[in-house]
């Protein structure tokens, strides 16, 4: 049974992960290289991840910078940049895109924090969608008579343990994201 338990936390560990991931690509009112870590750029006839053909930085607070490895990538990048809705369009100045952003408003940072709890209970659910899965392999191993009542007893607290810590978790990280989000 710890397999399976060992499993489940893997689960939720991606689980966890993946919201991380989508919290990074918020925006934020700040600056972040991970604003543009969705972005895809035809490459040589195939889509590639931007951060493939160019580094990206944030040289001020408000401001990515995007410069590309190979001089005949910047037309196609600045295109995909241009798909992006930013509040601003790209600047180009020789193999260098900048994109300035503008700051976020009262009603934008609300509907952010909206989202991001929004986002933050979904993640929630997929954790909890875990336990209920585990505790049914659990519950089939017991009426199976491979574990005893005891046993589905320690594996049924186990998994609620590790599922309160996953769900903190997600809670801690939509706290800090909806006061990252408030702060101007």
């Amino acid at each position: 049974m710890e397999d399976v338990i060992s499993e489940s936390e893997m689960e939720m560990m991606e689980k966890l992960e993946k919201f991380k991931r989508e919290l990074t690509s918020l925006r934020t009112g700040r600056a972040n290289p991970q604003l543009l870590d969705t972005v895809y750029v035809e490459y040589y006839g195939a889509r590639v991840p931007l951060k493939q053909v160019a580094a990206v930085s944030t040289p001020e607070p408000r401001t990515l910078e995007v410069r590309a490895w190979d001089a005949g990538a910047v037309d196609a990048i600045e295109a995909e940049l241009r798909k992006v809705d930013f509040g601003s369009s790209p600047s180009r100045n020789g193999g260098v895109i900048r994109i300035n952003l503008p700051p976020m408003t009262e009603d934008q940072r609300k509907k952010m924090v909206k989202i991001v709890h929004s986002m933050g209970e979904d993640s929630r659910v997929s954790v909890r969608n875990v336990r209920r899965d585990t505790l049914e392999k659990v519950k089939k191993a017991q009426k199976a008579g491979e574990i005893s009542e005891d046993d589905y007893t320690r594996n049924e607290e186990a998994v609620q343990k590790l599922t309160d810590a996953f769900v903190k978790n997600v809670d801690d990280m939509v706290s800090a994201k909806e006061k990252e989000l408030l702060t101007i």
